[in-house]
């Protein structure tokens, strides 16, 4: 169960990687979110973004035309 849900579905490029950012700063290391997005560029861009930013992924699961990424903050 994540600690954080965001909904980034109907947001494109860069919206949902900038609204990712602002949420895992407010939160404490250890703790998860998991983002919902439907734009076509968000798993390659939310998912690489958390790597360079030190971040864990944790998972990604597709559902159709959305994505669903968990993160674990460092």
């Amino acid at each position: 169960m994540p600690d954080v849900t965001l909904d980034a579905r109907g947001l494109f490029c860069p919206e949902p990687v900038f609204r990712t950012k602002i949420e895992l700063e407010k939160m404490q290391a250890g703790q998860t979110i998991e983002v919902s997005a439907d734009d076509p560029a968000a798993e390659d861009d939310i998912t690489r973004w958390a790597s360079r930013s030190g971040h864990e992924l944790l998972g990604v699961t597709k559902d159709g035309g959305a994505v669903t990424i968990t993160i674990k903050k460092s």
